[in-house]
């Protein structure tokens, strides 16, 4: 079930699934209904666990063979006998020990095409899944955090099958079958002390291992907390060193691990004790009835062969059973971990497409937003009944104070969100009504921070369209007017950006981002403050590279700078989420309402500004 609040970051420990509920939900990736190849590998693996088991089975009655013929006490051609009983006993024991192996390797090479199948599946679900959450999501949830429960959830699923089908499975095959061989030649007696002895076992491994579970869940958040800090921190070296904190950021890292570092040693110290009160049991029975066996021996109604016999099918018991703690916490901890995954892929999709939705046609590329209200928070209203058209081949601004709501518009448009009411229409098209796949397909943007990937100029540059040739790739570099830039570089398009493009200059990564809209050709664009960042001479430039690729296009320019939108058509003032003016620049100054406010007060400071520079 998704969390009650799926758009809040978890910041206390969540519900734990059901661990039956989690496995029903794994159980289509394991047994695919599209793949019978992978379900013909399951059976063939199951085979042969059952083919070890049985040869495993065998071997302590072959040492109890061994054991009473080297007894018997005979001359001649009887000893001759037996001492070649003995070899051949002894070697078939050898034998089935290796053929032991050789069924349980060849069981692994069947299964682990399944095994990693079942990941991979999962994983590329969980994946796509996220690439669908709403922005609010991942606004709300940390990078860090994310990312490490699809790490340990992908973890757990390999070694959580082997231990499933591989451990478990065995022991319940070796569980019913001692008990039939104690009972055929002992009767109930051990049968009962066994069964006794099997169940304390997985009592105390539960319930001990049942606590533990909440010290591995601690720990999981702890360490998601950790690397969460540590993300965030590496992300955001250049404010660490701005600010000179350093030392802040080693303090919150360390107060991170020292918490993980404590849950951590709560969790093995729990397994020692979890440890000393399986051997408590295991060795209980094992006393109790090889001296079971010894007595008997001594009335004569066993002989010393029984006592290798009693000893090798506990020993070969105990092997699958003292394992069974560890295989009990890796399931329980693999079900709590897969569980966290599927809480990610339960978390609701806020901005879904509506059933059977049309694919968006863009015929003339009009903007409209009709009476839209929309809030982040639902106390929160950022837009106040906003409405208004662009024409489609048209240049319009739109302008306002800080918080207006302007950068909202962007978002809405490209339908990260969805308005509380009203509607956004393009080409006279609800966009809620159409596939997001088709929207965003019509839509080009360049953002005010314009993140690359960590890649190369080409690629970032063909990212704007799956399958972009290099011939429209290089037509994208010409218009972007950054053909000359890159001709300079001895790797040319293969020049490594770095992390969200931080080799390049800002001016650079605006004009990649552009050649990226341009690979996309989009019928409308979207400029939000693409310049606000930028010193005023790659302002001038990149402003003029923007025009040159507006023509022919709509495009909605979102600025602060009102002196790089004066030569728009149309300029849509937004005060407080509402429209407070319309109209080209020279009428909105003499309206001499707010915009003619926002230029005088701008055109004040830039005059300030240069006074500033000259008297340096």
């Amino acid at each position: 079930m998704p969390p009650d609040n799926p758009h809040t970051a978890p910041t206390g420990p969540q519900p734990r699934h059901d661990g039956w509920r989690t496995l029903q939900r794994f159980l289509p990736y394991l047994w695919p209904r599209d793949n019978p190849a992978l379900r013909w590998r399951i059976v063939i693996a199951s085979v042969l666990v059952a083919l070890s088991t049985g040869v495993q089975m065998a071997l302590p009655l072959a040492l109890k063979w061994a054991v009473d013929a080297m007894n018997i006490s005979a001359n001649g051609t009887a000893r001759q006998h037996a001492v070649t009983f003995v070899l051949l006993t002894v070697i078939a024991y050898s034998l089935g020990r290796f053929v032991g192996v050789v069924f349980d390797n060849i069981r692994n090479f069947v299964f682990e095409r399944v095994g990693q199948d079942a990941t991979r599946k999962l994983a590329e679900h969980v994946f796509a899944r996220l690439h669908r959450l709403s922005m609010r999501f991942h606004l709300a949830r940390r990078t860090g955090e994310v990312t490490k429960v699809i790490e340990r959830g992908t973890k757990s699923i390999d070694t959580m099958l082997y231990f499933m089908l591989f451990n478990i499975a065995p022991t319940v095959l070796n569980l019913v079958g001692v008990a039939v061989i104690f009972w055929i030649t002992f009767g109930w007696g051990l049968v009962a002390a066994t069964a006794l002895a099997v169940i304390a076992y997985i009592w105390i491994t539960r319930t001990i291992t049942e606590w533990r579970t909440h010290l591995r869940e601690k720990m999981n958040r702890l360490d998601g907390q950790a690397l969460s800090r540590a993300v965030d921190s590496l992300l955001n070296y250049e404010t660490v060193k701005y600010f000179g904190a350093e030392a802040r950021e080693e303090a919150r890292y360390a107060q991170a691990t020292g918490a993980y570092a404590d849950a951590a040693v709560a969790s093995e110290n729990s397994l020692a004790l979890l440890n000393i009160a399986q051997a408590f049991v295991i060795n209980l029975l094992m006393a109790g009835a090889l001296a079971y066996t010894v007595i008997g021996w001594w009335q004569g109604r066993y002989t010393a062969g029984e006592l290798v016999f009693v000893q090798g099918y506990l020993t070969q018991l105990f092997r699958p059973l003292d394992m069974l703690g560890m295989v009990y916490r890796t399931i329980r901890q693999g079900l709590t971990d897969m569980a966290e995954m599927f809480r990610l892929i339960d978390t609701e999709v806020e901005v879904a497409d509506v059933p059977g939705a049309p694919a968006l046609v863009v015929r003339r590329a009009s903007v409209a937003f009709d009476n839209v209200v929309f809030g982040y928070e639902p106390d929160r209203t950022i837009l106040h009944g906003l409405s208004f058209d662009v024409a489609a081949g048209s240049r319009v601004a739109i302008v306002g104070p800080s918080g207006a709501g302007k950068s909202t518009i962007g978002r809405l448009m490209f339908r990260f969100y969805d308005p509380q009411s009203g509607r956004i229409l393009i080409d006279g098209h609800d966009i809620s009504q159409v596939t997001q796949a088709s929207l965003r397909a019509a839509l080009g943007i360049v953002p005010q921070d314009s993140v690359l990937f960590n890649d190369t100029i080409g690629y970032n540059v063909a990212y704007g369209r799956e399958g972009a040739s290099d011939a429209e790739v290089a037509a994208a570099v010409r218009g972007a007017a950054i053909g000359d830039f890159i001709a300079r570089l001895p790797q040319g398009l293969n020049t490594e950006v770095g992390e969200r493009g931080l080799k390049l200059s800002g001016g650079e990564k605006q004009r990649v981002a552009i050649a990226r809209t341009l690979v996309k050709n989009p019928p409308i664009l979207l400029f939000d403050e693409a310049t606000s960042a930028l010193d005023t001479r790659t302002e001038q430039d990149i402003l003029g590279t923007l025009r040159a690729v507006a023509t022919n296009r709509t495009t909605i320019s979102i600025a602060h700078r009102l002196s790089t939108i004066v030569d728009s058509d149309t300029i849509l003032v937004i005060d407080q989420g509402r429209l407070a003016e319309q109209g080209s620049h020279n009428e909105l100054l003499r309206h001499d309402g707010l915009y003619a406010e926002m230029w005088m007060r701008q055109a004040a400071e830039n005059t300030e500004d240069e006074l500033v520079e000259a008297a340096q």
